[in-house]
């Protein structure tokens, strides 16, 4: 599975436990802070809680063009277990 994959299918199974915040990394480099988003087969749609200097409150993204994606909440590392991550063996 390539990486723009596996980012669709992160963003398309989010649990409804878990906030829907963070900051998403693109390829270019740019921080895009989010408070909630909808899916597409091809684009992600951001939601910002503040505008960005352009004056933009949402912002959509091919999946293709997401570096990483950082999470704001402290709590801990179990809690991502719904979205497919697991202790190494």
């Amino acid at each position: 599975m390539d990486s723009m994959e596996s980012w669709r299918t992160l963003f398309e199974n989010w649990p409804e436990t878990l906030p829907k915040e963070g900051l998403l990394i693109t390829t270019f480099q740019e921080t895009i802070p989010f408070v909630d988003f909808l899916i597409s087969g091809g684009i992600l749609l951001l939601q910002r809680d503040r505008p960005d200097t352009h004056g933009a409150r949402k912002v959509m993204i091919s999946y293709d063009a997401i570096s990483a994606v950082k999470l704001t909440s402290p709590d801990e590392l179990t809690r991502y277990q719904v979205l497919g991550f697991q202790a190494p063996l």
